[in-house]
């Protein structure tokens, strides 16, 4: 079955094979994408949401701002995807990543992944989580209180830089 890539009601996708993928603007509904990978076959859904919190490095944080190259992102979330689902025998796995403004409390990501048994359902959202960070072209900006912020690669504790503002006032 080929990847098939569609973009409706404000979301990115692809899907195929047990996998799903997308990008969204809109806010994160756990239900939908357990739903995805609902199976007869699975004793155990594990869902992992990542939301904003209100602090990094001791600065307040206001919220943050994603952004991606939407198409070579889906790509690397379906090869991370496939490959999670092949080494752990999932039944289905979903991830979506939440673009534009994440208020304080909200979530930006969400992973659901589907097994016959725990374990393997643990082990997996974990891996694929880590393999999202790590290698997914997502980028974000914290927007700390006082209005201060900074871009960043998506990854636990990684220091961005400073970016000037270079828009004209």
């Amino acid at each position: 079955m080929n990847s098939e890539q569609e973009s409706h009601q404000g979301v990115d996708l692809l899907e195929d094979d047990g996998c799903y993928v997308a990008l969204t603007h809109d806010l994160l509904d756990a239900g939908s994408i357990m739903d995805k990978v609902r199976s007869p076959a699975a004793g155990a859904i594990v869902l992992f949401a990542g939301t904003t919190r209100d602090n990094f490095a001791g600065k307040a944080v206001k919220e943050l701002q994603y952004t991606a190259y939407n198409k070579l992102a889906l790509r690397t979330m379906m090869d991370i995807a496939k490959a999670i689902r092949t080494k752990h025998e999932l039944k289905g796995i979903a991830m979506i990543h939440r673009l534009g403004v994440v208020p304080i409390g909200e979530e930006s990501i969400l992973i659901a992944v589907s097994s016959a048994h725990r374990q393997a359902a643990w082990r997996a959202g974990e891996e694929a989580l880590e393999e999202c960070k790590a290698r997914v072209e997502v980028w974000k900006r914290e927007e700390f209180s006082g209005g201060e912020g900074v871009w960043r690669a998506n990854r636990d504790g990684a220091v961005g830089q400073k970016v000037a503002d270079t828009t004209d006032a």
